[in-house]
């Protein structure tokens, strides 16, 4: 390799830190909406002004390299050497006053990612990880996957693409066998904050349904370094790579004593679909 992959971690985790911090002393203050797509994202001028300075900071260390970015999508350089970048994961949430959001960096490697680092503006906290080498949480402190939870019922994070749509069958179907057999399904609305408290043991699994590239790698290399299982819905084991602008990925992360049992909720849930795409919603009809 011609990369130095502390060093990158190193620029990848003062990058995200430095735009946590322009974030933090945004929240709750004024700033532009734009509607983004047809899905009901947002952009906001706080996205910009944090990608921007997140290339900033790359380009001056990695120059060559390609970066792929949440707003400004592809910039050009040496694809052997792509960078991830999600400046702001959880636009939508402090659209509303809500602060759960995470700003995430991965390196990729020939498609395989191999650096990445997520910061938590609100707790400023911060979580990397090198491929083979490890993950790490602020302080430089080695990062375990927690042992398996004592509840009795595992409380799972959900996270799914922008292209799903409120009558996806397998969506509603997944949703309500999840509910069934947890203790709670949360749907936090930022993927990457879904793979940090994965990491730190706050809930037992994550359930990605056709997820994006984008707010992906940062956070389940970090999960997968630490000792977390990572496989698709056919319960085979789900290799963390770039695939490309689709949609049409859905995986399963957890602990090895956990991932089996989420696993065999898949089939239940698509003998469900069968059915619940027939099901009307009632209750914002419009009746008149």
């Amino acid at each position: 390799m011609d990369c130095d992959l502390f060093e990158a971690r190193e620029v990848a985790v003062r990058a995200a830190e430095a735009a946590g911090s322009l974030v933090r002393g945004r929240l709750f203050r004024h700033f532009e909406v734009y509607e983004k797509g047809t899905g009901g994202d947002v952009v906001t001028d706080l996205d910009i002004a944090t990608e921007r300075l997140i290339v900033r900071t790359i380009r001056e260390v990695f120059p060559g390299h390609r970066l792929v970015s949440e707003e400004m999508g592809t910039l050009d350089g040496n694809e052997s050497w792509t960078w991830l970048i999600d400046p702001v994961d959880g636009t939508n949430n402090f659209v509303i006053g809500l602060p759960v959001l995470a700003v995430g960096i991965a390196l990729c490697h020939d498609g395989i990612p191999v650096v990445s680092a997520v910061h938590d503006p609100v707790s400023r906290r911060t979580w990397s990880a090198v491929f083979g080498h490890g993950a790490w949480s602020s302080g430089n402190q080695l990062l375990r996957a927690p042992r398996t939870s004592d509840r009795r019922k595992p409380l799972l994070a959900w996270s799914q693409g922008y292209d799903v749509g409120n009558d996806d069958p397998t969506a509603r179907a997944l949703k309500m066998v999840l509910a069934h057999g947890a203790q709670r399904v949360l749907d936090l609305w930022s993927p990457l904050t879904c793979w940090m408290m994965l990491a730190r043991g706050d809930v037992d699994g994550v359930i990605g349904y056709r997820i994006r590239e984008i707010d992906l790698h940062a956070g389940a290399l970090i999960a997968a370094e630490a000792g977390l299982l990572i496989q698709d819905f056919d319960g085979h084991p789900y290799p963390l790579r770039v695939r490309g602008p689709t949609t049409d990925q859905s995986l399963l992360a957890a602990s090895s004593e956990l991932v089996g049992d989420l696993t065999h909720a898949v089939p239940a849930a698509r003998r469900l679909a069968r059915n619940v795409g027939e099901l009307v919603i009632t209750g914002f009809r419009d009746d008149g």
